[in-house]
């Protein structure tokens, strides 16, 4: 049984240094990985960054990131990756990276931080003013990326889709409908159907539900730290003849 510890909107800025750690350095005794879901920092600055680098560095599991839209609020993401990434942390962006679990089991992991749209039925369409078109492609794109990694990790024993927006409107129970838009896609879905995975983590609706599932028949978490309500979850991802368990 492979074990996947998850968390995301951890908003970390000076003041709240080492309150994570603790949590963090028992992973080694109860997970193979750890993914972190976006926005794990309050303004996407440097310094914030240098925060979170602090939390994750030296765990004994490996630590596989993406982005979220406070990630990037201070227009400075290359740095934030970079400092994460120093840190150890596989930051993905449209990227795959590959890992090992338990027993030497392959944990493949695809990342996009994603972004909004909609869901079937009620999205934005790719028409109208450049801006619309704009906002549409961007997602498109995100997805393609996320799509285009998942089919990397086919020899994987495991494939996880790692995204920030949510890939499904299941999650986002208890969130305003009105803003269910500007919280996730269901490009991010297709590509997690058509790309392959066994498991889709997400974060950014802190008021929404953990639970959730593609057409697909993908299980998708959302593992924002509101919902969750502690620092990590953890999911057992089983292999090919198991049954999977929360």
């Amino acid at each position: 049984m492979i074990r996947v510890a998850a968390v995301g909107d951890i908003h970390m800025g000076p003041e709240s240094q080492g309150t994570l750690r603790p949590s963090f350095e028992t992973l080694p005794g109860c997970a193979d990985v750890l993914l972190l879901a976006g926005d794990l920092t309050r303004h996407g600055t440097p310094e914030e960054a240098a925060v979170v680098a602090r939390e994750i560095k030296d765990l004994g599991v490996p630590v596989v990131a993406v982005l979220g839209n406070h990630d990037h609020h201070d227009e400075r993401p290359e740095e934030v990756t970079t400092i994460l990434r120093d840190a150890g942390a596989h930051v993905l962006e449209g990227q795959a990276t590959v890992v090992s679990g338990a027993g030497g089991t392959r944990i493949g992991v695809a990342g996009t931080k994603g972004f909004g749209g909609g869901f079937v039925g009620r999205c934005a369409g790719e028409f109208g003013e450049p801006l619309m078109k704009e906002f549409v492609r961007y997602s498109r794109r995100c997805a393609d990326g996320l799509h285009t990694a998942l089919k990397e990790l086919a020899d994987c024993d495991v494939r996880i889709a790692l995204t920030h927006f949510a890939p499904v409107p299941d999650t986002l129970a208890g969130e305003p409908p009105e803003i269910y838009p500007f919280l996730g896609s269901y490009l991010l879905a297709e590509a997690i159907d058509t790309g392959g995975a066994d498991l889709a983590v997400h974060g950014h609706a802190h008021a929404g539900t953990e639970h959730g599932m593609t057409s697909g028949g993908v299980r998708v978490r959302n593992v924002a730290q509101p919902v969750i309500g502690q620092a990590f979850h953890v999911y057992h991802l089983p292999g090919r003849e198991q049954h999977p368990q929360e």
